[in-house]
């Protein structure tokens, strides 16, 4: 399982409208994808009340993780999506 540390730079956080469209990204995955801050227990990041539990805040760390093919491809983008300061509106 391929895993990357992750500053979250949106002011709210991994909430609301930013938690929404991480899980969607990482529900494109075929193999598991998961989320924890660093030194708690990783969430299915599939899940939008799993990752909305995590309480996770603006300036905290996460630990995001995945598997199978593209998992490097589906890290850069959960990534990119946690480092921006207000997501992009779809």
């Amino acid at each position: 399982m391929t895993q990357r540390n992750v500053k979250i730079e949106s002011r709210v956080g991994l909430h609301a409208r930013p938690a929404a469209m991480f899980v969607q990204a990482a529900a494109k995955a075929d193999g598991e994808v998961t989320v924890g801050k660093r030194g708690g227990d990783p969430v299915n990041a599939k899940s939008i009340l799993s990752v909305l539990g995590l309480d996770a805040r603006h300036g905290e760390e996460v630990v995001i993780s995945a598997d199978g093919d593209g998992a490097d491809a589906l890290l850069d983008e959960l990534e990119a999506l946690l480092s921006e300061p207000e997501p992009e509106k779809a």
